[in-house]
């Protein structure tokens, strides 16, 4: 079952590409998004990355405070979103 992570505290100037590949190395990636503030274009210096299995995300956990671009990137499991009222 996939599992989704979330990544904050990225560089601004980081792409999903980039993002895929260095999660990429760790194990399978079905999905990654960088948010973008929709005023600027400009990436919020977050994101979320979906990785295959539990072995492929416990692995990924290990990314986090790891240095990207001059920032300790934060790498945890991400919270299920609340339903809106």
């Amino acid at each position: 079952m996939a599992k989704k992570l979330f990544v904050g505290n990225l560089p601004y100037t980081m792409t999903d590409d980039q993002l895929r590949a260095l999660f990429a190395a760790i194990g399978e990636v079905t999905e990654v998004n960088i948010v973008i503030d929709k005023l600027n274009n400009r990436s919020r210096g977050f994101g979320f990355v979906t990785m295959k299995n539990d072995t492929d995300l416990a692995a990924a956990l290990a990314l986090d405070g790891t240095d990207q671009g001059g920032r300790n990137m934060v790498v945890k499991e991400a919270l299920p979103r609340p339903d809106r009222v």
